[in-house]
């Protein structure tokens, strides 16, 4: 059985996962999050946010250092849960990745829409009160195209370009965040509040929010087999990831609000490109806009190769066809998995944007039933099977994080919520996912389950097999 090539260093692996938890549309909407909680409300619950997110994250450490394979989640729920919660999760991270690299076809050419109106072609159809311009679709395309292509000759290609985009991304916003330093004022940001509000509600209502910011972090543990590094060393990556990505949020954030009035840029269309602008910093307001276009990129790629190793994972224990789990002996790259990748963001993506806002917001439902069951799967496993080490002990935290997740779920399914679904369009896709799914699972042909550990765990099997014969000779003594 072949297996992943693994090319991606620590630092690879890094800007992996930081990429795949910024996007794009943060850096000019926050004016209207601004608004709405205040520059105090959205930086801090941004943090805390962050913070819950990081205690799951301590849950995937210890996971990902006992188990570094492709599809992580996939792998860690087969082993703790078994064959229908392992396809249930990997139904949910297909969903949640696909709706936003989907969303993404379309995204790239109407941010450069933006800089150049002249872009513009034929109006194809519309959705949601939403229309899919040609040249934009086009755009949108090659783009996916582009990217397929970096996955296609292996890991490698891909963890260097991202490597540099990130680099880039991450320089840019330290320009950012030093230049509000030295020319703003704390005037622009204190109070951080707006007059007569409850400024503790205004935070705790951003979390929940800001927990949503950070999902993505679990493509470290889907690009685990890929890594060169030592497994306890990928476990740090995926509590880094979350560190890193909140702190750039709220640093980045923080610089709009100190450069320029915050009250200011919650009236603004931009938000920090806006803000640096107003303050006699123009070309940095360019260079803010090109963290939109950096964060959109980065996170295309990031998560377009986790769905590829879900995909691997799934066909590895027959959840989903076998033949989607080859992978190239020459390159390391699951090539089938790509193509499914890619037909499939590119004919959700053209659905257009306003499609895709169903999506996405279904999309943070799914994250949160990962999120979920990784801690459950966390707290089962060492109970099943103590004899398997790892090098974290995640402790209580990660249900602190779970129950934030919780929250997610039910704040989303709850009408009347700021997280709401939009009835009827978005509790239908939600209902139709789940159907599909479990119309998939049902039609799967069952695979041993000896057989299908074996090939989700590689060489790892073996020491999940020692605690299983340890087992069984402990029960046989017992019996005699």
């Amino acid at each position: 059985m072949a297996e992943m090539k693994k090319s991606l260093n620590f630092f690879q692996l890094l800007a992996l996962g930081v990429a795949g938890v910024i996007g794009s549309s943060w850096i000019y909407t926050n004016s209207a999050f601004f608004e709405k909680y205040g520059a105090g409300g959205m930086i801090f619950g941004m943090a805390l946010g962050g913070l819950l997110a990081a205690c799951v994250a301590l849950a995937y450490s210890q996971l990902t250092t006992q188990f570094p394979r492709a599809g992580g989640e996939v792998v860690y729920s087969y082993v703790g849960l078994g064959r229908r919660w392992s396809f249930m999760t990997g139904w949910f991270l297909i969903g949640a990745y696909l709706s936003s690299t989907a969303f993404y076809v379309t995204a790239f050419g109407r941010l450069l829409q933006r800089i150049w109106p002249s872009v513009s072609g034929v109006q194809l159809w519309e959705i949601n009160e939403s229309s899919v311009d040609s040249t934009v679709l086009l755009i949108g395309v090659l783009l996916t195209l582009l990217i397929a292509g970096m996955n296609w000759f292996g890991v490698s290609v891909s963890g260097q370009i991202q490597t540099l985009l990130f680099t880039v991304m991450i320089l840019v916003g330290i320009v950012l965040i030093f230049t509000a330093l030295l020319n703003g004022s704390p005037s622009n940001f204190l109070p951080p509040y707006a007059e007569d509000v409850n400024a503790f509600g205004d935070t705790l209502r951003f979390i929940v929010p800001g927990m949503t910011y950070m999902a993505g972090f679990g493509l470290v543990a889907s690009l685990a087999e890929d890594a060169s590094v030592p497994a306890r060393k990928i476990g740090r990556v995926t509590v880094l990831t979350v560190i890193v990505a909140t702190s750039f949020y709220c640093l980045v954030l923080l610089s709009s609000a100190w450069i320029h009035p915050w009250r200011e840029v919650a009236t603004m269309e931009l938000g920090t490109i806006d803000a640096f602008t107003a303050a006699g910093f123009p070309m940095l307001g360019w260079a803010a806009w090109s963290i939109a276009i950096l964060g959109l990129a980065t996170s295309f790629l990031g998560l377009f190769m986790a769905i590829s190793r879900i995909v691997v994972a799934m066909g590895r224990a027959r959840l989903l066809p076998g033949s989607l789990a080859i992978v190239d002996e020459k390159t390391g790259a699951p090539r089938r998995a790509i193509v499914l990748t890619a037909v499939l963001t590119v004919v959700l993506g053209a659905l257009g944007p306003g499609a895709m806002i169903w999506f996405l917001d279904t999309g943070g439902i799914y994250l949160g039933m990962v999120w979920v069951l990784m801690v459950i799967v966390a707290t089962v496993l060492p109970r099943r099977h103590p004899h398997l080490k790892s090098g974290y002990k995640a402790g209580f935290l990660p249900w602190i994080g779970a129950a934030g997740a919780v929250l997610v779920i039910v704040m989303a399914l709850w009408p009347g919520t700021n997280l709401s679904l939009q009835w009827p369009g978005e509790y239908i896709i939600l209902a139709v996912w789940l159907g599909l799914g479990l119309v998939l699972l049902a039609l799967a042909k069952p695979m041993d389950e000896d057989a299908a550990l074996t090939e989700l765990l590689g060489e790892y099997k073996a020491e999940l097999n020692a605690g299983l014969t340890g087992s069984a000779a402990d029960s046989g003594d017992g019996k005699q």
